[in-house]
C-alpha cells in the first residue's frame, strides 16, 4: 500500500496534518497577499465637529484627506491686509519659520482668530484645530484607545474537528496634537488659556525636545518625534477676563508671545465694509460709537470689532429689504441689543444705554 503522509481532506482550504509552524506560516502569507490585494486598512478618525464619534473604514492612501477633512477649521474670509494687520502677521511667520510657537493674547474680538487662521494657511500646510475649554483633557489632545474589543471564533465545519481562536482588537485614536506632531500640520490651540494647565503639560516636551510622549502607549510607539514641518498657534484672552487659567511659566517660556490688541479705526471700518457691503461712512460712524464704549468699559465688557460688524449687519439688512417697513428699529437700539450680553442689571444696562446715547452725540 502507498504511503499517504498528508490527509487529502481540507478544512476551509487547510491541510488537517499541517503543523504548527506550517500553520502559522501559512498565515503570515495570507495576511501579506491580503495586504498587497487590499489596500483598505482601518483607521480611526474622531471630529470634534461630528461628536457622534462615527468612524470610517478608509484606505491608507486617503488617510491624511480624511484627517484633514475630519478636524475642520473655521474659512477665513474678507481678511482685510491693512499696514498695521500686515506688521503682526509678518512677526507671527518670523517666529513661526523660527521653529517657536505663537501665542496671539489680546481682548475678545480684536480679530485673533482671523489672523490666527490666516497665518496658519499662508503657510502652506494642512492645519488642525482644537478649542481650548475647562473639560479639555490630554486625550483630547494626544488621543487614545477607542475600544477594546475581544472575538472569539468557533469553527465545527467538520463534526470530529474543532478549532478555536481569541483575538483583541485595540483601536487608537489620533486627536489634534498627536496628528499636527506626525504629519507636519499646522496646529490651531484657540482659546488655549480656558483649558486647565494640567492638561496642557504634553505641550512641554513638543516644543523643548521636539517629543510627544504618548502616556497610554507602550514601546516605541509610546513616542513620536516631532515632524520637521509642525507649527503651532495659540491664542488666549487677557488673564483678567472670566475662565481665564494662567498657564505654567515653564510652557509660556517655551512660547513667543505677541499681544494683538484692538485695530486702528481705520482698519476697523474697512474690515466692517468688506463683511457687511454697508458704506464707508456709515461704518466709520458705527466703528466711532463703539469705541467710545470701549473707552468707558471696563475690559472684559468692551466691544470688539465683531460687535462692529453685528450692528452693521443689522442695518444693511433694513436698508436692503425694507425689514419692518416704516417700523426700521434705530441706531441707538441696535448698539444697546449687541452690547447687553455684558450686563448683570438693570442698573448697569441703563448705564450702558445712557453711554450710547453719550457716544451718539459725541460722533454725531
Amino acid at each position: 500500500m502507498r504511503y499517504v503522509s498528508q490527509h487529502p481532506r481540507k478544512v476551509r482550504g487547510e491541510a488537517v496534518h499541517q503543523t504548527i509552524s506550517e500553520k502559522k506560516a501559512d498565515d503570515q502569507l495570507r495576511k501579506t497577499e491580503h495586504l498587497e490585494d487590499d489596500s483598505e486598512i482601518r483607521v480611526r478618525i474622531r471630529s470634534p465637529v461630528n461628536m457622534d464619534c462615527s468612524y470610517e473604514l478608509l484606505a491608507e492612501e486617503k488617510k491624511r484627506k480624511a484627517i484633514e477633512e475630519a478636524y475642520l477649521m473655521p474659512e477665513v474670509s474678507h481678511f482685510i491686509r491693512t499696514p498695521e494687520v500686515q506688521e503682526i502677521e509678518n512677526r507671527m511667520k518670523l517666529w513661526l519659520q523660527a521653529d517657536y510657537p505663537v501665542h496671539l493674547i489680546g481682548p475678545t474680538g480684536c480679530g485673533k482668530t482671523s489672523l490666527a487662521t490666516h497665518v496658519a494657511k499662508e503657510l502652506g500646510r494642512p492645519v488642525v484645530w482644537i478649542n481650548g475649554d475647562e473639560s479639555i483633557t490630554t486625550t483630547d489632545l494626544i488621543g487614545g484607545y477607542s475600544q477594546i474589543q475581544n472575538e472569539s471564533v468557533r469553527d465545527n465545519y467538520i463534526h470530529n474537528v474543532f478549532k478555536s481562536r481569541d483575538v483583541m482588537k485595540i483601536e487608537w485614536v489620533d486627536n489634534p496634537l498627536s496628528l499636527a506632531c506626525k504629519y507636519g500640520y499646522t496646529l490651531i490651540y484657540n482659546e488655549f488659556s480656558r483649558t486647565k494647565p494640567a492638561a496642557n503639560n504634553i505641550l512641554l516636551s513638543v516644543f523643548e525636545e521636539g517629543i510627544l510622549e504618548l502616556p497610554t502607549k507602550f514601546g516605541e510607539e509610546r513616542y513620536i518625534k516631532v515632524h520637521p514641518d509642525f507649527k503651532a498657534i495659540l491664542t488666549s484672552n487677557s488673564i483678567e477676563y472670566a475662565g481665564i487659567h494662567r498657564p505654567q511659566d515653564a510652557l509660556l517660556d517655551r512660547m513667543v508671545g505677541i499681544y494683538a490688541d484692538y485695530y486702528g479705526q481705520k482698519t476697523e471700518a474697512q474690515i466692517v465694509v468688506e463683511h457687511t457691503g454697508i458704506s464707508s461712512l456709515q461704518a466709520d460712524r458705527i466703528v466711532s460709537v463703539v469705541r467710545f464704549l470701549r473707552d468707558k468699559l471696563p475690559d472684559a465688557e468692551k466691544p470688539g470689532t465683531r460687535a462692529c460688524i453685528m450692528i452693521a449687519k443689522a442695518l444693511k439688512l433694513q436698508e436692503d429689504s425694507g425689514f419692518n417697513g416704516n417700523s426700521n428699529i434705530n441706531f441707538e437700539q441696535l448698539c444697546i441689543d449687541v452690547i447687553a450680553n455684558k450686563t448683570c442689571s438693570p442698573k448697569d444696562m441703563m448705564e450702558k444705554k445712557m453711554l450710547v446715547l453719550e457716544s451718539i452725540a459725541n460722533t454725531a
